[in-house]
């Protein structure tokens, strides 16, 4: 395995939202939630105090279009009521009441922005990983993209292939339900795919609005977490299978693992009102697991040398603090501190999810990482799953 990558683009939300912003309106809107005296405790622990999204946080706490009216309408409303002996002037009482209060955004009207976000800065971002690698559009054999938080069919491959616009012949490659992991294993996907042609060329795009997440009406200690944590960003990278210039990464191996029985821990559900992202306390633990045994795919694979190996750079998606930490704790005996500092980094502004190791590989870019260096790079998603990838900055 070998595959080349050249520097992603990032494409950061541009709608700043503040800690404070979220805080206040969940306090606002939930005054007695058992959790409500320690919302600014929390909401300090994740260490995020500003974050960027597609679209601004009145978009996500705006009610909908519709009002508290039953879906069957004014009509089937007035009769219902008149039958059960309400006067007409009761039943006019009660229709105004009940148009007077907002509804929840529907799925549509909370999913359908975000959608036209995401597209819109899956071009920024492809378009820049094409110029910064030196290549057009018409240079592109392959596209994998991914976008977990905004479902659509035809989704973002095909309107990437409309957009920029790519050639008709290019294999298009969508992995909508990859989130968190899109970044690791789309690479590990790329790596592939010119390992057996090493002239693809191969665009990965991941645009992500997990703001489309943030629910106001929830009240769980899970969902106010989910709040905090979410940013919005695209990303693209050029992957070929022989290096030019502007390729900065070999890629020589990768690792897959998944947990079974934990697909319940972290999950989308899709409700009336929208997507929600249920996390389960359990999670952080599970994810330690994949860890665990990616140092051990490490260890057997640089068994030879183990007492002079170790990476330079660990790229590894932010999925919490408390990982990081794992993280660190269980690095083997004389690994260097330090590996994880652009990671921890990029989880101040957000977890980005999918698109989070690309930010990261070009925070260690824009700082000179310096070349010979060894990198690895890791994350896992729900399912619980998880990539690695080893490769050499050049």
């Amino acid at each position: 395995m070998a595959a080349y990558l050249c520097p992603p683009a990032v494409i950061h939300g541009e709608h700043a939202v503040k800690t404070n912003q979220i805080t206040d309106e969940v306090r606002s809107r939930h005054p007695h939630a058992a959790w409500a005296p320690r919302i600014d405790g929390i909401a300090a622990s994740t260490g995020i105090e500003t974050r960027g999204w597609m679209l601004p946080l009145e978009a996500a706490v705006a009610p909908g279009k519709g009002n508290g009216l039953p879906a069957a309408g004014i009509g089937p409303t007035r009769e219902a009521l008149a039958d059960d002996g309400f006067t007409e002037q009761d039943v006019d009482r009660v229709i105004a009441a009940l148009e007077s209060i907002p509804a929840p955004q529907t799925v549509q009207e909370r999913t359908a922005p975000a959608w036209e976000a995401v597209q819109s800065y899956g071009e920024r971002a492809a378009r820049g990983a094409l110029q910064i690698a030196g290549l057009d559009a018409a240079d592109v054999d392959c596209l994998i993209t991914s976008h977990s938080t905004t479902p659509a069919l035809p989704g973002l491959d095909v309107s990437l292939a409309n957009r920029l616009p790519l050639r008709s012949d290019v294999m298009l490659l969508p992995a909508t339900q990859w989130a968190c992991i899109a970044g690791t294993r789309s690479l590990a996907l790329a790596a592939d795919l010119v390992a057996a042609d090493p002239d693809r060329v191969v665009l990965v795009v991941i645009a992500e609005a997990l703001s489309t997440t943030y629910q106001p009406a929830d009240d769980t200690l899970e969902s106010l977490i989910v709040r905090l944590l979410f940013a919005d960003t695209a990303v693209a990278a050029v992957v070929t299978g022989r290096p030019r210039h502007e390729s900065v990464l070999r890629l020589d191996a990768a690792w897959h693992h998944t947990l079974p029985g934990t697909q319940d821990l972290h999950r989308l559900e899709t409700r009336e009102d929208g997507t929600h992202f249920v996390m389960d306390r359990r999670g952080p633990r599970a994810v330690q697991e994949t860890v665990t045994v990616m140092w051990e795919w490490l260890r057997r694979r640089y068994q030879d040398d183990p007492a002079s190996w170790h990476p330079d750079v660990l790229l590894a998606h932010p999925g919490g603090t408390r990982v990081l930490e794992y993280m660190e704790q269980t690095m083997p005996d004389g690994w260097p501190s330090g590996l994880l500092d652009y990671s921890r980094d990029s989880y101040t502004s957000g977890n980005r999810g999918g698109a989070a190791v690309f930010d990261i590989m070009r925070r260690a870019y824009d700082a000179g990482q310096e070349q010979g260096s060894r990198a690895v790079l890791y994350a896992a998603a729900p399912g619980l799953t998880a990539t690695a990838l080893e490769g050499q900055w050049l």
